[in-house]
């Protein structure tokens, strides 16, 4: 059963938040819905919002400004929470980066958290399947994006799910978690220490194996006074990988941007226009 949580009226459509018992996830999961005016009157594509660490389903939709521009091109957005919640696993709630608001976009194949993290298939299975039933959404229309650990899972769902997605970009995204701190503890944690595992959830692994798999582009923005950027984020990794792959990248280097909600705003009328260019060529 989905129950309504709130409705507000936004930009001539309906911002909405909603609760259901996730079958994947085995407990409650959040989630919000921008509806923009004309899916009153025809299937309209739809655009998933993978949020970073410590963010909520709230957080995107409150900060990013993207309603404006999703009334008008007619896009739905969707955001997940980033993680399950109150799932009673030990420890889970004692660091900003592991646990709950850090699920990482993964099937965790490790106990404890193997019994709830399942990130991949609520986002690219169970939600999905829920919005196609429950809105007046364009199954064949559905495009994804993310900021941060966000930007990863954008990244890699949609390479290891191509045919689920048309559409791709990313702000700021951890490129190479398997090199990075923040991916590090999360794998370990979540896949254990066979890094085989880990490469099949890096963005830039899983494009080393491909070949040109998004021909229409990614866009990437990244600021470059972002304090993540050298350590964590990494996106030279990313653009060797597409090169290597023959992918098409726009990777867009913005001079005193940082990691937060004031750079993806700035930018996000491109994003919303570069996904609208896809779904409807």
């Amino acid at each position: 059963m989905l129950d309504i949580v709130s409705e507000h009226r936004c930009f001539g459509g309906v911002q909405a938040f909603y609760r259901h018992d996730a079958e994947t996830i085995g407990l409650p999961m959040n989630f919000s819905v921008f509806h923009p005016p004309v899916e009153s009157r025809k299937l309209v594509p739809v655009l998933f919002y993978l949020a970073g660490l410590t963010c909520t389903e709230e957080t995107f939709m409150i900060k990013a400004g993207a309603q404006r521009w999703a009334a008008q091109h007619g896009i739905m957005l969707v955001a997940p929470d980033t993680s399950p919640r109150n799932t009673g696993i030990e420890g889970a709630d004692k660091d900003w980066d592991l646990g709950h608001g850090a699920g990482f976009y993964l099937d965790a194949t490790q106990g404890p958290w193997s019994r709830h993290f399942r990130m991949e298939s609520y986002v690219v299975h169970e939600l999905r399947e829920l919005i196609v039933r429950e809105f007046n959404a364009n199954e064949k229309r559905i495009g994804i994006f993310g900021h941060s650990m966000g930007g990863h899972g954008a990244l890699v769902l949609a390479l290891r799910h191509p045919d689920r997605y048309c559409s791709v970009s990313a702000f700021a995204p951890i490129c190479s978690p398997m090199r990075a701190p923040w991916g590090q503890k999360a794998f370990s944690h979540y896949l254990g220490s066979d890094q085989a595992a880990w490469a099949q959830y890096d963005a830039s692994e899983l494009m080393k194996q491909r070949s040109t798999p998004f021909p229409e582009g990614l866009l990437i923005d990244q600021g470059l006074q972002d304090k993540f950027l050298q350590e964590q984020l990494l996106p030279v990794e990313f653009e060797r990988a597409c090169i290597e792959a023959r992918q098409p990248l726009t990777l867009r280097l913005h001079e005193g941007y940082d990691h937060g909600y004031y750079f993806i705003s700035s930018f996000m009328q491109d994003h919303m226009q570069f996904h609208h260019g896809v779904m409807n060529a």
